[in-house]
């Protein structure tokens, strides 16, 4: 099944934006795409080659981005008890996802709540 192009793009640009962040990895477990930070997963991407629908799943820890998050067409809390912990996903082969520059300020929040205070200190730097 093809993904289509704008979810591409859209999955592309966030991608790029999170493995942009001070000390952030890309690691593959499961099969899946992630980035990390300090050995902790801060964005899971899923995997764009077409097996399953592409979206992303950050965890919000401010009250209304995680509300907003879950009003996207499609959004859940994370499976596997992550939703309990403000972990959400969310499509984005949608109609109705979020622009890209949306999911990167989730993305970025979701860093943030993951990321050692000297990291934080660098992003603000920039």
């Amino acid at each position: 099944m093809a993904v289509p192009k704008n979810a591409l793009k859209k999955w592309e640009k966030v991608r790029e934006f999170a493995l942009g962040m001070p000390g952030a990895t890309e690691e593959f477990p499961w099969g899946e795409t992630v980035a990390k930070v300090n050995k902790k997963v801060f964005v899971f991407l899923g995997v764009d080659d077409g097996s399953y629908p592409l979206g992303i799943t950050v965890k919000l820890k401010e009250e209304s981005a995680h509300a907003h998050a879950l009003t996207c067409p499609g959004a859940e809390p994370a499976g596997y008890g992550l939703g309990k912990s403000g972990w959400v996903s969310i499509p984005l082969e949608r109609q109705g996802t979020p622009d890209a520059e949306l999911l990167c300020d989730w993305v970025e929040e979701s860093y943030r709540t993951i990321a050692p205070k000297r990291l934080i200190a660098e992003l603000d730097a920039r």
